[in-house]
């Protein structure tokens, strides 16, 4: 999705407005029981709980694409991946009103989220101590206007409708007891354990939006962290195969590019590399139509010979990233390498440089020793001591 897409989503989130149409919850407990489920008409809620309900949903569409949200295919072979398209379908259609899919769902969710806790759990006894979960899913349909050449939006003219689901998987965790101001008796007095509602660790959009229509080849899964993909909860769910986080894929692609590279890896190279992603990514952003950028074997090569590497090596790269993601595989390019950040590291010394100044750092080999150079404009300070 681009980010006209994901704005077009996010205002359909502003509490000063009633666009969703039905909100439906189930509370379970750690070992998967159900203590509550509920139907609310989101018409009929009060504003405050509308609010809170609203900024749950908002944190389905944070974070970076191709690492907290990422896209999943559906329908893509014959069989179990078509149920799961033609179940998420009966609920957008349906805006959540189809109670025997309702059912099925959270059937597949509380299996896979109680899978989850119980693998992250040591014992049965961690297993029933662990938060309990709620799970929310929130039913909307969007009249999208036509688009003028100019690709704005023309407000007298409806083309189509869109509708969707939002699912929200929120752990609930205890407080303890507390003294806390009662306004009531205007006094300190004793408060008892409660449960409250965190930020969900995962959640999903179906079906995800494409140039302002819908893909129903695809959700996007959104995880709070990056380095978990919730297997468990793909593969019920969507019946797919799990998705690789980023951190893996980084991590991957670092050891291809050192494997690779070898002798020609040097502070240069993933310098340029660097500088070249970061223009890519930046341009990137500023295009509000464009897709995530996501970078292929191909892609990968001609970033390195523009980096300096020789054809050889290069070769030998695009070889690397075949075998680890296929030769049509394509990976984001936050996933490639950081950013936002340049540091370079020894076993003893780390040194973090604004990534728009990393041509200030360098190596240089003196006496026999190999040194990292950092050129010091301005003043020089140690431990906030300014020194000469």
């Amino acid at each position: 999705m681009n980010q006209r897409d994901l704005a077009t989503l996010r205002r359909r989130l502003n509490p000063e407005n009633r666009f969703p149409s039905l909100l439906r919850g189930c509370y379970l407990t750690p070992e998967g029981e159900i203590m509550s489920a509920f139907v609310k008409e989101v018409a009929a809620l009060p504003q405050d709980e509308y609010e809170k309900y609203l900024a749950i949903f908002k944190k389905i569409y944070s974070g970076t694409q191709g690492q907290n949200m990422l896209p999943v295919p559906l329908g893509t072979n014959a069989g179990m991946e078509d149920e799961a398209q033609q179940l998420l379908l009966r609920l957008s259609n349906s805006s959540l009103r189809d109670d025997e899919a309702i059912d099925l769902l959270f059937g597949q969710v509380i299996e896979s989220v109680h899978a989850e806790a119980e693998a992250r759990a040591q014992s049965i006894d961690e297993t029933r101590k662990a938060d309990n979960r709620l799970v929310l899913l929130l039913g909307d349909t969007i009249d999208l206007r036509h688009r003028r050449s100019d690709g704005e939006e023309d407000p007298d003219r409806s083309e189509t409708q869109f509708s969707y689901i939002l699912c929200a998987v929120c752990p609930v965790k205890p407080t303890k007891p507390t003294l806390a101001w009662c306004a009531d008796d205007q006094d300190f007095v004793a408060k008892p354990e409660n449960w409250t509602v965190s930020s969900p660790e995962m959640g999903f959009l179906f079906p995800a939006m494409e140039e302002g229509g819908a893909d129903i080849g695809c959700a996007m899964l959104y995880t709070k962290s990056a380095e978990n993909t919730h297997e468990g909860f793909v593969r019920k769910v969507f019946q797919c195969e799990p998705l690789q986080a980023a951190d893996d894929q980084r991590s991957t692609v670092q050891d291809v590019l050192t494997t690779a590279l070898a002798e020609e890896c040097s502070l240069d190279v993933v310098q340029a590399v660097h500088e070249q992603l970061t223009v890519m990514l930046a341009e990137q952003k500023e295009d509000k139509q464009a897709e995530p950028l996501q970078l292929s074997r191909k892609d990968m090569r001609e970033v390195l010979e523009g980096a300096g590497v020789s054809q050889e090596k290069a070769e030998a790269f695009e070889q690397g990233f075949t075998d680890a993601f296929g030769s049509y595989g394509q990976i984001p390019a936050v996933n490639v390498m950081p950013t936002r950040q340049y540091k370079v590291s020894t076993p003893d010394v780390t040194i973090t440089v604004a990534p728009d100044k990393s041509e200030l750092v360098q190596t240089r080999m003196i006496d026999g020793l190999r040194y990292i150079l950092i050129r010091a404009e301005g003043g020089v300070e140690v431990n906030g001591i300014p020194v000469v």
